[in-house]
């Protein structure tokens, strides 16, 4: 009887992990240098299944119903031009997006039926309706290598880094009064139209990983010299600059409580903790030389994508300690997903 007990509990137990794989609660990370995607268990970060994407995937996007994952891929000489659409139900690509004529297409946000993408070497960011599978909305920065895009909840303000110019873009639609003539008198029919402006806000030569505030008020990132600038989004200019003294600052995010950003380097491989309110640094570790940052809020940890080490370091953020590390070939881009 005892022997039986046993046994219908370790089948229990092979029966709630089985059914926890099949949930659809994943942690996804790319792999440059396996060119897939790792499907990884939410809870216990084992490996469920490798899926094929592009030739040089580097961000991962989410559907609203989170039943759908998009992979760009950038091939940074300039010649990238697709967006692999991910089935997270079947765990298999469907089809691919080519957005020519727009290239390297790297940074996405998705809003409704609209996936939001940076488009680097047309210096471009696109809407791409996926019900008609087209785009409907480009506007352009006019800006260097337009890398990372955060998109409001509303879909009316969005964010990018123009890395090589040294600026944020501040994009936001909005009632524009209507066009005065030369002459001085406003045709009969004239009235108010809604239109996209940009506002750029100079950040220094570099500046690439971002995050923005849950108030939506201050916008950090980060430079390679060293340099933090911190953007006041309502005044729409740099209102602080922090000297970390740490070179290769590359990515950036800030924690799901709030009150910490946490900044990694692809060349020291040093993590920096600086408190959000006070602007003062708080802790410094050696991690491993990070290019990727992704605050998972559901278990309160932060996945640091070691690109040069392959490998992803897994942090207790309540602890600040390293809790797991994965061996990745090259990983990048790295979300969490839970099934509706």
């Amino acid at each position: 009887m005892k022997v039986l007990k046993k046994l219908l509990l370790i089948l229990g137990m092979l029966y709630a992990g089985f059914a926890q794989a099949q949930s659809g609660r994943y942690v996804l990370v790319l792999s440059k240098g396996e060119k897939k995607m790792w499907v990884l268990d939410y809870q216990t970060l084992a490996l469920i299944t490798k899926i094929p994407v592009g030739e040089d995937p580097h961000e991962i996007e989410l559907s609203t119903d989170q039943k759908t994952a998009y992979v760009s891929n950038a091939v940074i000489a300039g010649t990238g031009h697709i967006i692999n659409v991910i089935d997270l139900q079947k765990l298999q690509t469907v089809k691919d997006i080519d957005t020519r004529p727009f290239y390297v297409p790297h940074g996405m946000a998705f809003h409704q039926d609209t996936l939001w993408f940076t488009a680097q070497s047309s210096k471009a960011v696109i809407a791409y309706d996926l019900k008609q599978d087209k785009p409907v909305q480009v506007l352009g920065t006019g800006q260097d290598f337009t890398h990372l895009i955060r998109l409001t909840p509303d879909a009316k303000t969005f964010y990018t880094t123009n890395v090589e110019s040294g600026t944020v873009s501040i994009y936001e639609k909005r009632l524009i009064p209507p066009y005065m003539p030369p002459t001085g008198v406003l045709p009969a029919h004239a009235k108010q139209r809604l239109e996209w402006r940009q506002t750029l806000v100079d950040v220094g030569i570099g500046a690439e990983g971002f995050d923005v505030s849950a108030d939506g008020k201050e916008l950090w990132t980060a430079r390679p010299d060293g340099k933090i600038v911190i953007v006041d989004l309502v005044a729409k200019k740099a209102k602080a600059t922090i000297d970390t003294h740490v070179s290769g600052l590359h990515r950036l995010g800030i924690t799901p409580d709030g009150k910490t950003v946490c900044i990694v380097s692809v060349k020291t491989g040093n993590l920096l903790y600086y408190n959000a309110a006070t602007h003062q640094l708080e802790q410094k570790t050696n991690l491993g030389q990070g290019a990727g940052i992704y605050m998972d809020k559901g278990k309160n940890r932060m996945f640091v994508s070691c690109t040069p080490n392959n490998y992803v370091s897994v942090i207790d953020l309540a602890s600040r300690k390293e809790i797991k590390r994965i061996p990745v070939g090259r990983p990048d881009g790295i979300k969490s997903t839970e099934m509706k």
